[in-house]
């Protein structure tokens, strides 16, 4: 390995799922924000809006998780073709 190129400070973070609820902890050097505490211990709190837990390729079942409007805004855009 290179020296000087990987981060020092890894430590264990949380990543939870919006969509499923679901938490898991990895070791990780991502920065954060917030916190969770899970069984008594504090972590720093990742939120991401999709994981393994619920993507389709994983999952076997289609989902869509539309969290900041981007399916009714393409919808809105090209309404116009469709006529």
């Amino acid at each position: 390995m290179k020296k000087g190129i990987h981060p020092e400070r890894y430590r264990m973070v949380a990543f939870k799922d919006i969509s499923t609820e679901d938490v898991f902890l990895v070791r990780s050097c991502a920065e954060t924000k917030e916190t969770i505490s899970i069984d008594g211990a504090e972590y720093p709190l990742y939120k991401l809006e999709i994981s393994s837990k619920s993507h389709p390729f994983y999952t076997g079942k289609m989902k869509f998780v539309d969290s900041a409007g981007r399916i009714d805004k393409f919808k809105k855009k090209f309404a116009k073709f469709t006529k």
